[in-house]
């Protein structure tokens, strides 16, 4: 004992401060420690040791090996021997020992050993620590766990420290972003966030000061990327991470997980609309069926079918070859219901390659918008000054075309699609089929 004692005194340039700086790191440790002597004899034995097998250091401290004490009989040589042979062999070796708690009660303990050397370079002794194997699995599993977060996982792994900035990004993540894992590092979420940035932020914020919310939380974002800007749906789940070494907890930061949800997302959303609109279909049809005068019941069916499709609706009727006069028109400055136009019946004065035009020829639809100049292109096309996007469907019934119905969205709405065409044409064969009542068939 005196020869490990001795060689670890002598790192100290005062013995007596050095023992007690010595003990108080010992004591102070979270893993078990103890210290064997080149004789097999208990020469350190820190309160993380008593506490798992509770017997104290002024009871281990002097004894041989564990014999009678801390290991059964029959264990207790080779547990002694295996622990020893660190000395002979370089690094530290792991081992799984079978002890015994000072009330009679067997714990398994995983340890790790190495030699320690004297002052003259020759074998001192052995230092070991050593924690209970479920408590080390715990461990294990723990750090598993964040490795496959960060390697494997199928939704994205943020971790974003307290200034809310990225510190680790996993794969999935980073694919997500269009970036690399490392690029993103240290980055503001608003150098790849184009919109959607300032709800992530707020969300992180809450997280670090109130803590981890109850439920996951969707969030549209808006990326930029090298192919331009994408928009995203992400259900995201926010995790506030507290140091474990510090009394009172301290935010290391928050953990962002994240799955893409944009195609669910806006597959309910279709579908949503698409049931509202053909509700709103049938309705137009049962109010449209109560309406005397076919221009009454092209006004209901407009009516019903602008709700949330569109801003204004223009009826043109066909008066001459390739010429059109409006005969229906919702209020220009703000919405309202359709009405005959006051003092219709002469021709507009609409170019060779007005929408409008070019539905009549292709007896079908065609979808424009505007450039930068929305009400210029607007005021050419002699629609209201706020129209930047337009959807001109033609109106044929019973084998004639009768005109033009032509829907039109102001700038703060998105463009007319391919699945708003089906929509409208239906909405069209509608409006022909009341303003044909009373048109005889070609021929």
């Amino acid at each position: 004992m005196s020869a490990f004692t001795g060689a670890a005194s002598e790192t100290a340039s005062v013995p007596g401060a050095g023992a007690d700086l010595l003990a108080a790191l010992l004591d102070g440790m979270d893993a078990a420690l103890c210290a064997l002597d080149a004789d097999g004899t208990i020469t350190h034995w820190n309160r993380e040791a008593e506490r798992i097998l509770g017997w104290s250091a002024a009871e281990a401290v002097g004894r041989r090996g564990f014999g009678g004490w801390a290991a059964r009989g029959a264990d207790a040589e080779e547990t002694l021997g295996r622990l020893m042979g660190a000395m002979k062999g370089p690094g530290r070796q792991v081992h799984e020992l079978a002890l015994l708690r000072k009330d009679g009660g067997r714990v398994l303990v995983r340890s790790q050993a190495a030699g320690v050397r004297g002052a003259d370079g020759g074998p001192a002794g052995v230092y070991c620590a050593f924690s209970e194997v479920h408590v080390q699995l715990d461990l294990e599993r723990s750090v598993a766990l964040s490795e496959a977060l960060f390697e494997d996982a199928s939704w994205g792994v943020v971790l974003v420290d307290a200034d809310l900035r990225p510190a680790v990004v996993n794969g999935h993540a980073a694919r997500a972003f269009g970036t690399g894992r490392t690029s993103l590092l240290g980055r503001p979420l608003g150098d790849v966030v184009v919109h959607g940035a300032e709800e992530l932020e707020g969300a992180l914020q809450h997280v670090l000061a109130e803590g981890t919310p109850p439920a996951p939380a969707e969030v549209w974002v808006t990326l930029r990327t090298p192919e331009g800007e994408r928009r995203r749906c992400w259900r995201s789940g926010f995790l506030r991470l507290s140091s474990p070494m510090a009394e009172e907890p301290v935010p290391l930061g928050v953990a962002w997980l994240f799955q893409d949800v944009t195609e669910e997302r806006l597959a309910v959303r279709e579908a949503d609309r698409l049931r509202f609109r053909w509700s709103q279909l049938h309705r137009a049809g049962a109010a449209a069926a109560e309406c005397e005068e076919p221009e009454e019941a092209v006004t209901v069916l407009l009516d019903f079918a602008l709700a949330g499709f569109a801003d204004h609706a223009l009826v043109d009727r066909v008066v001459g070859d390739r010429r059109l006069t409006r005969a229906l028109a919702t209020p220009p400055g703000a919405p309202g219901p359709s009405s005959p136009v006051v003092g219709g019946g002469i021709p507009l004065r609409y170019g060779p390659r007005h929408p409008a035009l070019q539905a009549w020829d292709r007896s079908g639809a065609v979808r424009a918008s505007a450039g930068r100049t929305a009400e210029v292109w607007a005021e050419a096309h002699q629609w209201p000054g706020d129209a930047a996007h337009a959807l001109c469907v033609v109106l044929r019934t019973r084998g004639r075309t009768l005109g033009v119905l032509t829907f039109l969205r102001a700038s703060c709405r998105p463009g007319f699609e391919r699945e708003d065409v089906v929509y409208a044409e239906t909405v069209a064969s509608r409006v022909a089929a009341e303003l044909g009542t009373d048109v005889p068939p070609e021929g």
